[in-house]
């Protein structure tokens, strides 16, 4: 019997035990709970008050930036009125232009029996036709279109209206007739003022138009000298893609097609080149065969010559130039191991001869680097063959 009672007080006490173990979970997870919900409230507030920040700063930025931008407009539009004031001055006289030119137009025809809506209509076609054209003007003509046509539509129509002004001013101003033409010119000052302000700018400079009549007389020369070649460059460009070749790009194609060289130049010039260079070949060789005369002349010469600072030293002239030895050169010269025998370059004298005619031929003087570099052979050898043909050439002159 107490063995029953004593289990049945230990069930009990674990009972006991249990709820209260029971109890105490259910309190943490209670705690948990209100734990993770404060800590949401916290985050969802921390979440609040950034976005609310975040809010107010864009809100911020904003304004900021639409003060930045209504000063940077401001700032603008100063700009433009300081850089254009004859803007603005063009805008007041044309608005004291048009408005009394319509009023007079409306007091014309509301004089003339039109009802007064009509009249304002009619001035307004008038007075915005003028303009309507005007403004097409300008768009073809920044679009790159001749607005030539606008400009006369322009003028017509505004001459028109006037007209109207200036009849109307004499009906009601006739004791003033002064008063009708300031009427009639207010239809067309305002368009006088604008064609001024938008063709007259565009016009051309000085330099533009100096560098068009330079061009101008440069095709008319071209035309001129050498009709034939240009002729054949209006064929090419016309067998051609329009645009695939410019003006002086057909000229020079034209150019080498007749001559067969590089613009400028052709077989006649390079002939009278040739001819220039082989006399002046001549003179070097006369120079070389009268020294001592040639020099004594240019000593003279530049004493009795009246441009002193155009006058050349004697030995510049006729090609007595650095190829020309300062001392004169030995008619001949002991044998030794490194030079040629007295033998030897009188067998090389017809060679040397022929050289010297090749240096003559090619407009060259007759100098003993040139022989040496034609023959091969030693300076020092070369220079007593080069005295040697210069006396042989003497003798075949005499």
């Amino acid at each position: 019997m107490s063995s029953y009672r004593e289990d049945r007080r230990a069930d009990r006490a674990a009972e006991r035990a249990q709820d209260r173990e029971d109890r105490r979970l259910e309190l943490d997870a209670q705690r948990e709970r209100e734990a993770t919900q404060a800590e949401e409230k916290r985050k969802d507030a921390e979440a609040k008050r950034r976005q609310e920040q975040a809010d107010k700063k864009a809100r911020a930025a904003e304004k900021a930036a639409k003060k930045a931008a209504t000063a940077a407009k401001r700032a603008k539009l100063i700009r433009w009125l300081k850089a254009n004031p004859a803007t603005l001055f063009v805008a007041f006289v044309m608005v004291a232009s048009i408005v009394p030119a319509i009023l007079s137009q409306i007091g014309a025809l509301t004089g003339a029996s039109v009802a007064a809506p009509m009249a304002g209509l009619l001035a307004a076609m008038l007075e915005g036709g003028a303009w309507a054209i005007t403004f097409m003007g300008k768009q073809a003509e920044d679009a790159g279109r001749e607005p030539r046509k606008y400009r006369i539509g322009t003028w017509a129509v505004a001459t028109v209206a006037a007209a109207v002004n200036v009849w109307h001013g004499l009906e009601a101003y006739g004791e003033h007739p002064w008063v009708a033409f300031v009427l009639g010119a207010s239809s067309l000052f305002a368009i006088y003022i604008w064609d001024l302000k938008t063709h007259g700018s565009h016009g051309k400079t000085k330099a533009e138009k100096k560098a068009e009549k330079e061009r101008r007389a440069h095709v008319a020369a071209r035309r001129k000298h050498h009709p034939q070649i240009v002729e054949q460059a209006v064929k090419l460009q016309a067998a051609l893609p329009y645009g695939v070749l410019d003006d002086e790009a057909a000229f020079a194609a034209a150019w080498r097609i007749h001559t067969g060289a590089e613009p400028g130049l052709s077989a006649q010039l390079y002939a009278t080149a040739t001819e220039a260079v082989l006399q002046l070949g001549a003179a070097f060789e006369l120079g070389d065969n009268v020294r001592e005369e040639l020099l004594e002349t240019g000593f003279k010469a530049a004493r009795l010559n009246p441009f002193a600072e155009l006058a050349q030293t004697p030995t510049s002239q006729a090609g007595l130039g650095e190829n020309a030895p300062s001392t004169p050169a030995p008619t001949g010269r002991a044998d030794g191991p490194e030079g040629k025998s007295e033998e030897e370059l009188e067998a090389l004298l017809p060679d040397a001869l022929a050289a010297a005619a090749e240096l003559v031929a090619e407009g060259r003087q007759i100098s003993a680097h040139g022989l040496a570099k034609k023959l091969q052979i030693r300076r020092v050898d070369a220079a007593v063959l080069r005295n040697r043909v210069i006396e042989q050439r003497r003798l075949h002159v005499a």
